[in-house]
């Protein structure tokens, strides 16, 4: 199943629709009103396929399976009680470490120091349990050639 990339043909249809931020070849990013209208719409027993040719989109050229990730994270939203904002530049990748002062430096170091312990404590018990298991079989196998050759 190929991903459903837009066409520049597509791309500068949605370009023009006025519920349309951004798009691109591989993605759509859909204005906050968009968004509260579609979910309004949905809840009210609506298609999604209905509701977005009323507001001006192809289903077809969006795809089945960005539709449904469409509805899914819209109601994700509304499960967790978030508004429709999109969250991606407020918190893309890392956070910067750049600008801490020296108690947030020492505090994300601390928190890093009690986590790699915690890591260890977590691969100690692992390799604990690996050995466990290897010795327990070692052991049968023994017990298991004792066995058959009486």
């Amino acid at each position: 199943m190929g991903t459903n990339h837009f066409t520049e043909e597509q791309q500068a249809i949605l370009r023009q629709n006025p519920y349309v931020v951004k798009v691109s070849e591989r993605s759509i990013t859909y204005s906050v009103e968009f968004k509260e209208r579609f979910y309004r719409e949905y809840k009210a027993g609506n298609m999604p396929s209905a509701i977005l040719r009323g507001m001006g989109f192809d289903p077809r050229v969006l795809g089945r399976r960005r539709l449904n990730r469409f509805v899914g994270d819209v109601s994700k939203y509304e499960a967790h009680n978030e508004d429709f904002h999109d969250r991606r530049k407020d918190s893309a990748g890392r956070q910067r470490t750049k600008d801490l002062t020296p108690e947030e430096k020492i505090s994300r170091l601390e928190h890093q120091v009690q986590y790699l312990k915690q890591e260890n404590e977590f691969l100690k018990k692992i390799n604990f349990l690996d050995k466990k298991a290897q010795w327990e079989v070692k052991r049968r196998q023994q017990k298991n050639i004792k066995s058959s050759g009486k």
